[in-house]
């Protein structure tokens, strides 16, 4: 890149340096704001009172702790980001970013989020947050990835952890109502991301990344759709069923479930011809809904906890 000096004459322009927003932007911050949300509702629906000010410093380490996987995984994926349309404009393939300052923030990050769970809450937790951790840098970025179609399917166990840690750090043990929380999640993932993958196939096909759509076509990939939204719906009401759960949330749950399901088959029975006249629009919507899916599963176990000592809430 040039500038024109004061004599009309081209000078080099010196590298672009990062700004704060730029570091931020590698840690994933929307990703972020959902790990933050579903680990908060762990740990406040956990049957424990938690002090103030060690819940949200629980809640801030293990928002550190997510940071840290995002940066790591920016530092491994910068090559096929720089590929990818949703991607390149991320601080590494931009420029903006140097790929050692990830991978050191990354690191520095992550010890210190566990360290500082494990003094703010328990030991446990900050065992649970470095495996998540671990789990997402390296089981999913590193391995799974770019070696199997099943990639988000293992994978999607990073993404659902966080419940989890939030309620093992209000309680220091794991329970049903925390694996039922992480199953939610867990099922969620591959019907979520596989949406997308239908519509932003050509980036995952250039940066060689095995999606199913890539590996096994869209039709497969419609077909796998259907059958995990089938999966995830008794995975999503048997929590209604426990002491997280109550009328509220199931009657949220079913509402929800009865319209990912709707989604998911109106996916399943389109052709891909239709598909791409329209710019794959059902696909987009399905996608965009299952993110509400998910906020609002979370918003309802933490409504029957807020309703529970006025007696409204829970069984």
């Amino acid at each position: 890149m040039s500038d024109i000096n004061a004599n009309g004459g081209m000078t080099e322009a010196g590298p672009v340096e990062a700004g704060f927003g730029d570091y931020v932007a590698l840690l994933k911050p929307r990703v972020m704001s959902l790990v933050v949300f579903t680990a908060l509702v762990g740990l406040l629906v956990a049957p424990v009172h938690v002090h103030p000010f060690v819940a949200f410093t629980s809640v801030l380490f293990i928002a550190l702790g997510a940071g840290a996987s995002g940066a790591l995984n920016m530092w491994w994926d910068a090559d096929i980001d720089q590929v990818m349309r949703r991607t390149k404009g991320r601080p590494i393939p931009a420029g903006l970013v140097q790929p050692g300052e990830a991978l050191g923030l990354g690191l520095a990050l992550s010890g210190l989020s566990v360290m500082m769970l494990s003094l703010a809450a328990n030991i446990m937790a900050g065992a649970l947050l470095a495996f998540t951790i671990f789990f997402y840098a390296v089981v999913y970025s590193m391995w799974l990835k770019r070696s199997t179609p099943q990639n988000i399917v293992i994978g999607g166990a990073a993404g659902a952890f966080p419940p989890m840690v939030g309620w093992v750090a209000a309680t220091g043990s794991v329970s049903l109502e925390a694996c039922l929380m992480f199953l939610l999640i867990f099922m969620w993932t591959p019907p979520h991301f596989w949406s997308l993958a239908l519509f932003m196939n050509s980036d995952y096909e250039k940066a060689g990344v095995p999606m199913l759509t890539v590996t096994h076509g869209k039709r497969v990939t419609r077909n796998h759709i259907l059958v995990y939204t089938i999966a995830l719906v008794p995975c999503a009401l048997a929590a209604g069923f426990t002491s997280i759960g109550g009328p509220i949330y199931l009657a949220v749950s079913a509402l929800l479930n009865a319209g990912f399901l709707w989604g998911a088959w109106r996916i399943w029975r389109r052709d891909e011809a239709v598909a791409e006249a329209d710019g794959y629009a059902t696909e987009k919507s399905v996608f965009k809904f299952s993110i509400l899916y998910l906020f609002l599963h979370f918003g309802a176990f933490l409504a029957e906890a807020a309703l529970k000592p006025w007696g409204m809430g829970g069984w």
